[in-house]
């Protein structure tokens, strides 16, 4: 009936929305005066009493009630369809001013789009000595260019927002060399590593097989404050002194887990050398010395360093010399694989080199990568080839292992081994 207030009705998390509109420091100040109007609306309060504690007009008061009401079934299907931040802005919408009339645009909607490419544009090829543009910048640029005869600096950053333009705002991104020199062996990696990570679970549960992809993050600055942080009480948060001492940078080296999505046995050091990556492994490795280790990595040259080969060898129990760091030619493994004996069993999980991956078990006679029934493989027996074409096998695996696939070395019979391509 005229003169009656309108109901109102909020939901629990449109009432946390509401209280923090009306407690923000950084809201728009029309938010921050109409979010309490609907919270006192929702305590049955008055408009008038609302009205007077707010120190508002009456009329106001009422009219945004209504408002809300005429919108809370439109929020409801927000919120049960959307997020939070829709349902924040849905409210926002509500409780914001509507359109209206006023002078005609200054600026053509030409005009708007060459400032906007002008934005995108390096500042340097506008002969501006800065690395990213800001609005007084923009608007400086834009008349000397003749685009504007005048425009205020407030105006260029406010077709900014609109256009969802950052000049100040960057994030870091990979340039691949490697993608636009050899596309295809790009795709062939992505894929090798791809089919890794997917065959991670069925490898898991066929037995005690963890596959962990590998990484470093350098540069973590070791602060300590210099007060206590302050629990939280009723109605204050948690408090952390601002103030810090530096005490250097360190290197967290971290094991994610693909399956269980676990992070194993991490490293945290002052450096990130090939001995700090070898230990790094071994303390992985520890962890369950008795499975089989598959470790992604990146081509770091600590992920495939000497060190890293001759602890892999160890833990595999292979005794006969690799060679020397930078030396050319061939180990002994290229005259006649089979002769190589591969002994009872490796004594720890052999980890993965960069790009590529080998698998180890113990107590059984091979490295070995699992497939899955059905997939065909490739067989290339040499244990009873000429000593040449065991030497052009042997580098077929060193170029395997620098195009990301695994080996699967076994011995099925006593004079042949058997090398399968994945």
């Amino acid at each position: 009936m005229p003169g009656s207030a309108a109901s109102v009705l909020i939901t629990e998390r449109q009432r946390r929305v509401l209280e923090d509109l009306a407690r923000s420091r950084t809201a728009p100040l029309h938010l921050a005066q109409r979010a309490p109007i609907i919270l006192r609306a929702f305590e049955k309060a008055d408009n008038r009493d609302i009205a007077e504690e707010l120190g508002l007009n009456r009329n106001s008061v009422g009219m945004w009630r209504r408002r809300w009401a005429e919108a809370w079934g439109r929020l409801n299907v927000i919120e049960c369809t959307g997020t939070a931040a829709d349902l924040r802005r849905a409210i926002e919408t509500v409780l914001g001013d509507q359109p209206r009339p006023g002078c005609p645009g200054k600026f053509t909607p030409e005009q708007i789009t060459q400032i906007l490419a002008l934005a995108c544009e390096p500042p340097s090829s506008s002969g501006r000595p800065i690395t990213h543009w800001t609005g007084r910048e923009l608007a400086d640029a834009a008349r000397e260019r003749g685009i504007v005869e005048s425009i205020s600096a407030a105006q260029v950053n406010r077709y900014l927002r609109e256009g969802e333009r950052r000049p100040h705002r960057s994030r870091y991104w990979l340039n691949s060399a490697e993608r636009g020199e050899d596309p295809q062996g790009f795709q062939e990696k992505i894929e090798a590593v791809c089919d890794c990570y997917r065959e991670a679970p069925r490898l898991r549960a066929a037995g005690r097989t963890h596959t962990s992809c590998t990484d470093e993050m350098t540069g973590i600055q070791a602060l300590e404050r210099i007060a206590a942080t302050r629990p939280m009480r009723p109605g204050e948060a948690e408090r952390r002194e601002f103030e810090y001492k530096r005490h250097g940078t360190l290197t967290l080296i971290g094991n994610f887990d693909v399956v269980s999505g676990r992070l194993v046995a991490p490293s945290l050091g002052p450096t990130r050398t090939e001995d700090d990556f070898v230990a790094h492994v071994a303390r992985a490795v520890a962890t369950d010395p008795e499975a089989s280790w598959i470790f992604v990595v990146d081509n770091l040259n600590i992920h495939c360093s000497e060190g890293l080969a001759r602890w892999v060898a160890k833990a595999c129990g292979i005794e006969q010399g690799s060679g020397e760091k930078r030396e050319v030619g061939h180990p002994p493994v290229a005259g006649d694989a089979a002769a190589v004996p591969l002994g009872p069993g490796p004594s720890g999980p052999l980890p993965l080199p960069a790009e590529a991956h080998l698998v180890a078990e113990p107590d059984r006679d091979r490295l070995r990568g699992d497939r899955p029934e059905g997939d065909p493989t490739g067989e290339f027996p040499v244990g009873r080839r000429s000593p040449g074409e065991a030497a052009g096998l042997h580098r077929g695996l060193q170029q395997g292992l620098r195009q990301a696939v695994s080996l699967d070395l076994h011995r099925p019979a006593p004079d042949e081994v058997v090398w399968q391509d994945r």
